[in-house]
């Protein structure tokens, strides 16, 4: 790949404590790694403000601010409220992480639901995107956004785990689709499948780092930097040249999330 910053890393947990030993030396180095930007995603409150304090001392960095699905059954008054006041600081594009999941029960399901409808309310009101977080849940959260066609926001399926069916469902409802380390394990069929389904301008790519690093990196701690990796499956899985295929994720991310594309895009 050419040595012009291309990637565009659209989801990290850059405040998490695994983090904390080289937070600034990591963040620093993206750009000769060849990664234009990262996205730093909240979970609540505090994650969400961690973040954006991230974003505003690096200039590769920007933020979401949201309420994660295993999060929002400890949400208390004044949350939501919390996070409506952060969307107003500079360089936070989306509001992030939400969602539903059901694979675990950190959350009871009817919370998830309010919050899930609150969140995308406050980002169609803001004009934001969401990070949408969805597993074992692709149902419910295909019904849903369904029933609010017409006052949805744009948005990304992060770490998209459905079908190719699915896939093209999200699509059909505005949104974009993307994919992490998961898509480099030679098991993954389904998202093989699902990668081949998405149309070129709504494909993402991201780590979700520090978790899921890609093959050959999986058990370790993931980063920004092995988005490479994710971009390199997807643009074999689709027939493409690697150059080919970060320029297509950039671009769709930074029109996503109205962030100025690298020079050599530009």
């Amino acid at each position: 790949m050419s040595a012009a910053p291309l990637l565009f890393d659209t989801h990290c947990h850059l405040v998490d404590e695994r983090f904390d030993a080289d937070r600034e030396e990591l963040i620093n180095g993206l750009p000769q790694k060849g990664v234009h930007a990262c996205l730093a995603c909240g979970c609540d409150p505090d994650t969400s403000l961690a973040g954006i304090r991230l974003a505003a001392s690096h200039p590769h960095v920007w933020a979401a601010a949201g309420i994660h699905p295993h999060d929002v059954g400890k949400a208390v008054d004044g949350d939501l409220e919390r996070i409506e006041a952060l969307l107003g600081q500079g360089k936070v594009v989306a509001v992030g992480e939400i969602g539903l999941d059901f694979y675990y029960d950190f959350s009871p399901k009817d919370a998830q639901m309010e919050w899930l409808d609150r969140q995308v309310g406050l980002a169609y009101r803001h004009g934001l995107p969401v990070l949408l977080h969805v597993r074992e849940a692709h149902g419910a959260m295909t019904d849903y956004l369904r029933a609010r066609r017409g006052k949805l926001p744009p948005g990304v399926l992060h770490c998209f785990s459905g079908s190719a069916e699915s896939a093209r469902e999200y699509q059909s409802l505005g949104f974009h689709i993307s994919f992490a380390g998961p898509l480099t394990f030679r098991n993954a069929h389904n998202l093989h499948r699902a990668a081949a389904a998405v149309a070129p301008e709504r494909l993402l790519v991201e780590t979700d780092s520090p978790y899921l690093a890609p093959v050959p990196y999986r058990g370790k701690r993931n980063d920004p930097s092995l988005v490479r990796e994710v971009c390199l499956a997807l643009a074999q899985l689709r027939g493409v040249a690697e150059e080919e295929m970060a320029e297509q994720t950039c671009r769709n991310a930074c029109a996503l999330f109205k962030v100025p594309l690298p020079e050599g895009l530009a």
